[in-house]
């Protein structure tokens, strides 16, 4: 399947407990290139990773699941969680045999990556951590369901909406404050892969329980929050400049990292500027920055 001119990506399936989860696959187009597995965001879906299969131009092969509760994954049955998460990809990496694999995570998705590793370090070899698996402890007083509504805003509330036709989900999507500098082909199709059911009653395909029970795990879960400390191999991060509704503060600075004891001699840590958590993957200079970033540490081995 190609899209508006772009790559094109196979479609593949994965056995899993609970069932079958879909991977989209970007091939390779030179000799003797890497492969990259590459795990999403909390409520988003494998075509998150769309515009940097664009960039990649194959010169590596990008293997991107959605993962279960989401898109086409999201008959996959629970439990949720971000180990049963890692796991998972764990399977996709043993199942196409291509351990060990550089891995690479946006947002959620980066705790996955780093449990991935830690849990099954003969299937990884290599890690980048995009604006994420690096955690803080909740403020006194905040309850973690407020937490959670206060980091993920309009990409949370939209779980319990609907709309009429998909031309009102892209306009929701449009008015998203991380997205109002730009829209592309690449952008509408992650969108419009998150759409089930009919009209006029077309709604996320984010299983709702999967969503909370792995906004929990990001917020409090130990074994996630110490598995960017336990690293077993080599790794970075990328963080972006601006937040996930394009506020000036971003999730990460680097008196946040320091505070969170990040030790920068094992996960060096850099600024993608004039990013938000959106556009460090899905803009063209964090897509420029993460496949620099792959690239060189595919070189590296």
């Amino acid at each position: 399947m190609s899209i508006s001119g772009g790559p094109v990506h196979d479609e593949l399936s994965v056995p899993v407990p609970g069932g079958d989860l879909a991977v989209l696959r970007w091939p390779a187009r030179v000799p003797d290139a890497p492969t990259v597995v590459a795990v999403h965001g909390i409520t988003a879906n494998a075509l998150a990773w769309g515009e940097i299969a664009d960039r990649l131009a194959g010169r590596a092969a990008l293997i991107a699941p959605d993962l279960r509760g989401r898109a086409d994954s999201r008959s996959v049955d629970g439990p949720f969680g971000l180990a049963r998460h890692a796991d998972d990809v764990a399977e996709v990496v043993r199942t196409l045999g291509l351990g060990p694999a550089h891995l690479v995570g946006h947002s959620m998705g980066a705790w996955v990556c780093a449990l991935t590793a830690v849990r099954h370090p003969e299937l990884v070899s290599r890690v980048l951590l995009v604006d994420g698996a690096v955690s803080f402890p909740l403020p006194a007083g905040v309850h973690e369901d407020d937490a959670l509504a206060a980091v993920l805003g309009p990409a949370l509330a939209r779980l319990s909406m609907t709309f009429p036709d998909r031309q009102a989900y892209r306009e929701f999507w449009q008015a998203h404050p991380a997205f109002v500098d730009g829209w592309t082909a690449r952008m509408d199709a992650y969108t419009q892969r998150d759409l089930v059911g009919t009209e006029p009653g077309l709604r996320s395909s984010c299983v709702p329980e999967a969503i909370r029970q792995d906004g929990r795990e990001v917020l409090l879960d130990k074994e996630a929050a110490a598995a960017v400390h336990q690293l077993p191999c080599p790794a970075e991060l990328l963080w972006a400049e601006r937040g996930l509704l394009n506020e000036p503060q971003g999730l990460y600075d680097a008196a946040r990292l320091r505070s969170a004891g990040l030790d920068e001699t094992r996960v060096p840590a850099a600024t993608v500027p004039g990013t938000n958590h959106y556009s460090i993957i899905g803009g063209a200079d964090g897509a420029a920055a993460v496949i620099d970033r792959l690239l060189r540490g595919a070189a590296l081995g």
